[in-house]
């Protein structure tokens, strides 16, 4: 090979685009290599071999900004330098691994927000009664309490997994619900009230909170967020939550307030 390849026939022999070829020679990996007679740039072997390394690196993912030094470094440090892009390549491998979970999670709803346990309430609740408006409403909270209060996620999934097991509590909380179409000064708001709440404390444990969580300058606004999620547009509810609130608070459970 003499008399050398152009730059097209040396691009095509390495597998990469002349554009290419020459964004190396611009880093400075590949000298380009002299003019000849004719006034063409001439690609003899060992320019080729240069290229077939630049081109190999790259293409491992070693960025492009590293292989100038990595060629010309000695064999342990040219060992250390990829055992490096091998760890950065394996996290993004793990980053990308989990973007392509999160699409796939896409393609099934609720699981594109939250974990399997909170999916697998929100399975259960059609088949116990309950209406596609509450559903879509227990969704909405489950993703803000996930979101807005970490700390208490774990604990609010359990106290509704534990009142989905409980027929009682099942049919209360359907009461409850009934109230969405009562006049907000209805009295048996209340006593609606003080049997839900007489329920949740039959279980107190369940209603604690996280040591700390108080103390937050912010919790009782997170909180809040949550656990009156869309009563404005039940004042009935509101007032009942309010009520179920207040009689809790009177039995020595410290909820946040707002």
């Amino acid at each position: 090979m003499t008399d050398g390849l152009t730059i097209g026939q040396a691009a095509a022999f390495v597998g990469v685009t002349i554009k290419t070829v020459r964004h190396y020679h611009r880093l400075g990996l590949v000298a380009e290599p002299e003019r000849d007679g004719s006034g063409y740039r001439r690609y003899l072997s060992a320019d080729l071999f240069r290229l077939v390394q630049v081109r190999t690196l790259a293409g491992a993912g070693v960025p492009l900004a590293e292989i100038g030094d990595l060629l010309d470094a000695d064999p342990e440090r040219f060992a250390a330098t990829l055992d490096d892009v091998h760890r950065r390549l394996t996290e993004q491998i793990e980053d990308l691994t989990a973007r392509r979970d999160r699409l796939h999670r896409l393609d099934h709803g609720d699981r594109a927000l939250l974990p399997d346990r909170a999916c697998a309430v929100l399975d259960r609740l059609p088949d116990l009664g309950f209406s596609p408006d509450y559903v879509a409403g227990q969704r909405e909270a489950l993703v803000l309490a996930r979101t807005l209060v970490p700390e208490i996620f774990d604990s609010f999934l359990t106290r509704l997994e534990h009142s989905l097991d409980d027929p009682q509590s099942v049919e209360l909380t359907k009461r409850g619900l009934d109230a969405r179409y009562w006049d907000p000064d209805d009295p048996r708001i209340e006593e609606v009230a003080f049997t839900l709440a007489d329920k949740l404390l039959a279980n107190r444990a369940l209603l604690a909170m996280p040591t700390g969580f108080q103390n937050q300058s912010d919790a009782a606004s997170r909180y809040g967020l949550v656990n009156h999620h869309r009563e404005d547009q039940a004042p009935s509810i509101a007032r009942l939550n309010t009520l179920v609130e207040a009689n809790l608070r009177a039995a020595g459970i410290d909820i946040p307030h707002q």
